[in-house]
């Protein structure tokens, strides 16, 4: 019997296999110079953001944990706002296109077919994650360099954003059973779909309870003063 994508003329890399993607343009970039670029500019953000947040100038210099979450939400902001970002203007020509964040979106596709496709639930969540996370968490890293005094509140709707995009992300394809990876292939199906998403599960989190303890302990803080208040009153 002739091969599905011999059969159609659609010979690509996607699942799955019968997947019908016309205007395809094979990547003439390979998989290690399109990782090394994206964890290398991240990894200058975090660098940069760390050397930052380590300037102490008048005010006291923010601990550890502290200085990792400000450099997260940078890498946040580079990679919301441009990669996904991209994603978000260009998706109709992504498949034929070789531009270099095309053919980054191409081979992360291998991991999940749905963005080489244009899928509406992709599509709509990753504009929704690029225009308003991505330029969120550059505010963010701003807001905790001056410590402004809504840092904690912007940190909460940011991470709390991030944490109901990808748990939709998750459960959709789950309820698709799989069909647009190579299940349990240890690249494309464990490295590219499940860790490189599920960062913005276990991270998000921590930040969630962060801020609540924060932001809980500066409500009993503003409401034991009010208290203390009236009773002078």
């Amino acid at each position: 019997m002739m091969d599905a994508t011999a059969a159609t003329g659609s010979i690509h890399p996607y699942w799955p296999r019968d997947l019908l993607i016309p205007t395809y343009v094979a990547n003439n970039k390979s998989m290690s110079e399109i990782l090394a670029f994206l964890f290398s500019i991240s990894g200058v953000f975090l660098l940069f953001t760390w050397v930052l947040t380590g300037q102490t100038g008048t005010k006291r210099s923010p601990g550890t944990l502290r200085r990792l979450a400000v450099c997260w939400f940078a890498v946040c902001g580079f990679i919301h706002g441009v990669i996904e970002g991209w994603f978000s203007l260009y998706y109709d020509i992504i498949p034929g296109d070789q531009s270099f964040l095309s053919q980054l979106w191409k081979e992360y596709s291998k991991g999940d077919s749905r963005y080489i496709i244009a899928d509406n639930f992709t599509v709509c969540m990753e504009t929704v994650t690029a225009w308003l996370w991505g330029p969120f968490s550059f505010w963010a890293v701003y807001a905790f360099l001056t410590n402004k005094s809504y840092r904690f509140v912007l940190q909460l709707i940011i991470s709390v954003g991030q944490l109901y995009g990808v748990v939709l992300y998750f459960f959709t394809e789950h309820r698709d059973g799989y069909a647009h990876s190579e299940l349990g292939h240890p690249v494309y199906f464990w490295f590219y779909y499940v860790f490189m998403n599920v960062l913005w599960v276990v991270i998000p989190m921590v930040l969630i309870v962060d801020s609540w303890r924060h932001l809980t302990v500066s409500q009993l803080n503003f409401d034991n003063a009010m208290t203390a208040k009236t009773k002078k009153n």
